[in-house]
């Protein structure tokens, strides 16, 4: 296995003293679920997170951790954010707004430290993964831990996709 190198993502939990892990996977670029990702990683697809970028009518942007086989529930996201109404913000104004592209979005080091929101799940692993700034590597990482970092709140912001 080649050396991975570290992303900005890493360095910063480096700083902080946040243990965790670098996993590289596969990158399929027609394919950047997180199924293929929780597939490539051989791990249950309920502890491989996915990093989304919203933006609420009275609470500006902010940012939900879901499991991969969710989806963000706008009306839960939007309360647990404290705004009436939310939306995904184009995916356009990802890489100028937070630093990173889709397939690579990590709760850890955006440009503007964002109110986040880890669904309420993430507890119930020992460890999850997020990506790690860049397509084709992943952090393990503890959930407890990771929630601390990013002085992110646990709320119930998702739903069943097939619900």
């Amino acid at each position: 296995m080649d050396k991975v190198s570290k992303t900005n993502a890493a360095r910063l939990l480096d700083k902080a003293k946040v243990e965790y892990e670098l996993v590289p996977y596969t990158v399929d670029p027609d394919n950047l679920a997180a199924e293929h990702v929780a597939e490539e990683l051989g791990e249950d697809i309920n502890s491989v997170f996915k990093t989304l970028v919203l933006h609420g009518d009275k609470s500006g942007y902010f940012v939900c951790v879901i499991p991969g086989n969710m989806e963000v529930d706008l009306k839960k996201a939007a309360k647990a954010a404290g705004a009436k109404k939310a939306e995904m913000i184009p995916m356009k104004e990802l890489l100028p707004l937070t630093g990173y592209i889709r397939g690579g979005c990590s709760p850890v080091g955006m440009k503007k430290p964002f109110p986040t929101f880890f669904h309420t799940t993430a507890l119930d692993f020992d460890v999850i993964y997020v990506s790690a700034g860049q397509r084709g590597l992943q952090l393990k990482v503890s959930p407890a831990a990771l929630i601390k970092y990013c002085n992110a709140t646990v709320a119930d912001v998702a739903v069943d996709k097939d619900l």
